[in-house]
């Protein structure tokens, strides 16, 4: 009997899936929205043959896709995705969402962005159901693709016979942030918890990623790249990834040039998290220290050379002081990018309103 009751749950289960299987759906492109230049691959960020002469580390990570999205509005039941990625492997320190997934959000009856859903992968191209059960009015939905992956392609499904339209960049302004893996999105369980993305999503402005994971070094290529964007605002929080020495060395060039290509920009300078390891590594807590003080000291000197519109977040720990807010004693864990919007958010709020950017 036993067998028999096991038998028909296993066949009423495939009749389901077979079901589900066959409900007509359809797929649509959309124009992406999250990077700042055009380039001839639309998931890239940056067009890596314009700007050869980058470090090659930094040419690869800039045909990531992280900070991009697509949105559209429509009154669908059910979500549905095809993309592909490449078929590097998902790094140790962040989950498939967040590395090769996608994360959804959709519009509340308050005007604000809730998070719905997210699928990961870890497959080359993945075809899936995201969302399902959702009533039939009309949402706005925000698709973030994957933060640490090159996406190839990508297509959003409905079930047939719903609505569905794309919608314009629902963030203002443009905001560059120019930084390290923590910029990047490691270790953000998901796509749209990067610490860019939830700024935007919390302001209405629309951060940029230019987040370049262990490889944000302020080389002069890569400068020159950043002054050939024309935004609001600059954000660099680079100092992680550059010695005490390439901080002293680089400083002063990075925002010179940006100043000189950009005269009334402000340019905000964030200090480097400090890393949990560094509590009990002491060559770390020596490095650590000297970034920020080198970073602290060049921008000292920055100001005392006439530099003007240029902004310094003073604070000494961005991630909190109980020491949980981390993967793996560097990354922030969603706790730790939380954090960290707290302290950010308001400082580069009142910068731009110094500036009467609204």
């Amino acid at each position: 009997m036993k067998r028999f009751t096991t038998l028909l749950i296993a066949i009423c289960l495939s009749i389901m899936a077979v079901q589900a299987q066959g409900k007509k759906s359809v797929f649509h492109t959309l124009p992406v929205h999250g990077k700042y230049f055009d380039t001839p691959e639309q998931f890239h960020r940056v067009d890596t043959a314009r700007y050869r002469n980058m470090p090659k580390n930094v040419k690869n990570l800039y045909t990531n896709s992280a900070g991009m999205f697509v949105t559209f509005r429509s009154n669908t039941t059910e979500l549905y995705a095809k993309w592909c990625v490449t078929d590097r492997k998902v790094g140790l320190n962040l989950t498939a969402i967040a590395n090769k997934g996608l994360d959804v959000y959709i519009k509340n009856e308050k005007g604000k962005w809730q998070y719905g859903g997210a699928k990961g992968t870890v497959k080359t191209c993945e075809e899936t159901l995201v969302l399902e059960n959702l009533d039939s009015e009309e949402k706005e939905f925000l698709v973030y693709l994957p933060l640490y992956d090159e996406t190839k392609s990508l297509e959003i499904g409905i079930h047939e016979g719903a609505s569905f339209q794309p919608l314009a960049n629902p963030f203002k302004k443009n905001i560059v942030i120019y930084g390290s893996s923590i910029v990047h999105g490691a270790s953000a369980s998901r796509p749209g918890m990067a610490y860019p993305a939830i700024l935007s999503r919390r302001t209405g402005f629309n951060f940029i990623n230019f987040g370049i994971s262990g490889n944000a070094r302020m080389e002069k290529e890569v400068v020159h790249m950043l002054a050939d964007a024309d935004p609001d605002m600059f954000i660099l929080d680079c100092v992680p990834n550059s010695s005490p020495e390439q901080v002293t060395d680089r400083t002063s060039y990075i925002v010179t040039y940006l100043r000189e290509k950009h005269p009334n920009t402000p340019i905000v300078m964030i200090p480097s998290v400090v890393r949990e390891l560094s509590y009990f590594n002491q060559s770390w807590k020596t490095r650590n220290q000297l970034q920020n003080e080198n970073w602290k000291a060049e921008y000292n000197k920055l100001i005392t050379n006439g530099i003007t519109g240029l902004y310094y977040l003073d604070i000494d720990n961005l991630l909190g002081d109980d020491h949980e807010a981390t993967t793996d004693g560097t990354h922030p864990s969603d706790l730790g990018f939380m954090r960290m919007v707290e302290v950010i958010e308001p400082f580069v709020l009142d910068v731009l309103k110094k500036h009467g950017i609204q």
